[in-house]
């Protein structure tokens, strides 16, 4: 059996809890697609060409490191609206979603861009504020010390470059089931998620 379920959203509005949560229930491949992008970033970091780091990568690099660093983070975001490494990242994001078995790739461009032919879209999304508030616990809890506020305002900032660029701009597919984290425990949105998947697959 073969399914493509893809999962786009914003940053921290849980559409990775969420994935590898929908992944392990139906056992399919998952697929982290901001990790390529992060792991583009990180090689940028280190000296690479955005271009060249995205040509030349290999499943091998997402291992690499820590890769959810808030400088990889927003080295990432940049590289990620340069449509060259865009391309270069599309077709390692397409092959994994024609895996038999199923496949769950969660990213921002996912039922838009990469797989508009997917058998299931959801778009996961929260309030900035709440959004804010996950990411900062989350890196308070790693020992970065960024404020709420500066964390708040990157939340924002990133918002607006994804949602804004020219190539592949973050929004939901127009057939995309929407799912607002905002309100909801991650047991419930997980239970979201797989309701409406079980509801697709008939």
């Amino acid at each position: 059996m073969r399914i493509t379920i893809a999962i786009d959203g914003p940053a921290a509005a849980g559409k990775g809890t969420i994935s590898k949560a929908v992944a392990a229930h139906f056992g399919f491949a998952h697929l982290d697609t901001g990790l390529l992008y992060r792991a583009v970033g990180a090689k940028v970091l280190a000296g690479q060409e955005a271009i060249a780091a995205a040509q030349a990568l290999v499943a091998e690099d997402l291992d690499v490191g820590d890769l959810r660093t808030p400088d990889v983070a927003q080295a990432a975001s940049k590289v990620a609206v340069v449509p060259e490494v865009r391309a270069a990242l599309v077709d390692f994001q397409r092959s994994f979603a024609q895996r038999a078995g199923g496949a769950v790739l969660d990213g921002r461009d996912i039922g838009t861009v990469i797989c508009p032919e997917a058998d299931v879209k959801l778009f996961v999304t929260a309030s900035a504020e709440v959004r804010a508030t996950r990411r900062f616990k989350e890196l308070s809890d790693k020992g970065h010390a960024d404020t709420f506020e500066d964390v708040l305002a990157d939340v924002k900032a990133r918002d607006e470059r994804d949602m804004n660029r020219a190539e592949a701009p973050l929004k939901p597919a127009e057939d995309a089931v929407l799912i607002d984290t905002s309100e909801l425990t991650a047991e419930q949105a997980i239970a979201a998620a797989i309701a409406e998947i079980d509801a697709k697959r008939g």
